[in-house]
């Protein structure tokens, strides 16, 4: 394999674990405060949507990126009330939020821009400053230039959460919520308002997982520009055992096996592209079977506690 490819596999795998990342994230803080979340896909669909609307209208691709965190935060408060105030079936709760994410996403598609498919938008920048790209150019390393900012900030999430989580005492209410909520009940800290707390902050991270696809990768929305990568994201918390940490290499992991089959589809070979699409949701199929017995969930994760 040349240079040049092993750039790409680099900068390709980056691009794919990113939106993974943001939903990992998003899933690790609400599980492991004792509240179930499944509906990663229907909240990093409305985040895309978000982002690609207000990007579009105000021609700032920041300002997108940030409503669409502010839009995953407001639909997850859905499942939050539903799930800790009124004490619902967590399970039935997220898939409801999966199916809303979806309906009005498209809803509002087919409202502002008469179409299924929404316009061109600007894109978040490079990581790297203009004078540094510059030099990229017409080398064996210019696309590097397509890594976006947002990939940096998914990164630096995996740090930020880990030191919340391990590192402070606010980490310390978090992980007993959803070990023993009835022991931080005691001391006489509110589970409710914990578990509120980590729900909304799933929601946002998992909106910046969306608009990141549709103002960093495609620059547009539709209703499959996800494309069940919400679920690729709640398996790669449950092969990273609920760890920011874990759940980054997972989705580096599940990143990797994109980018290879994209690269194997442009090389042609004996296996047919449409059995290579299908290697990241049979690995995902995979890391369930085999590892979801093994990793030790929050023992209060989907239950209501009165």
């Amino acid at each position: 394999m040349t240079i040049s490819n092993l750039v790409l596999l680099l900068v390709g795998t980056l691009m794919y674990t990113t939106p993974l990342l943001f939903a990992a994230l998003g899933g690790v803080i609400s599980e492991l405060s004792g509240v179930m979340n499944i509906g990663l896909e229907g909240i990093m669909t409305f985040g895309a949507f978000t982002a690609a609307a207000v990007s579009f209208f105000s021609g700032n691709p920041f300002l997108g990126f940030f409503a669409a965190g502010l839009a995953g935060a407001l639909l997850i408060s859905l499942h939050a009330v539903a799930s800790i105030t009124f004490r619902a079936d967590q399970t039935i709760s997220g898939t409801a939020i999966n199916f809303l994410g979806a309906g009005i996403s498209v809803l509002l598609t087919k409202k502002f821009f008469h179409t299924s498919t929404s316009p061109s938008a600007p894109k978040l920048p490079s990581v790297f400053p203009k004078w540094i790209t510059h030099h990229f150019e017409r080398t064996t390393f210019q696309t590097l230039k397509s890594i976006s900012i947002a990939t940096l900030l998914a990164f630096i999430f995996v740090y930020l959460l880990y030191f919340i989580l391990y590192k402070t005492s606010w980490g310390l209410r978090i992980l007993a919520t959803g070990e023993h909520p009835a022991a931080v009940d005691t001391l006489g800290i509110s589970v409710p308002k914990v578990r509120y707390f980590c729900v909304l902050a799933s929601g946002m991270l998992a909106g910046f997982g969306g608009a990141f696809v549709s103002i960093s990768v495609t620059s547009s929305f539709s209703s499959i520009v996800i494309c069940g990568q919400g679920f690729i994201a709640l398996a790669a918390m449950i092969f990273g055992k609920w760890t920011p940490h874990g759940a980054m290499l997972s989705c580096l992991l599940f990143g990797f096996a994109r980018e290879c089959t994209t690269l194997f589809e442009k090389e042609g070979g004996l296996i047919p592209p449409s059995l290579l699409e299908t290697l990241p949701y049979i690995l995902t199929l995979m890391a369930l079977i085999l590892f979801v017995g093994k990793s030790a969930m929050p023992k209060a994760d989907g239950i209501p506690y009165i």
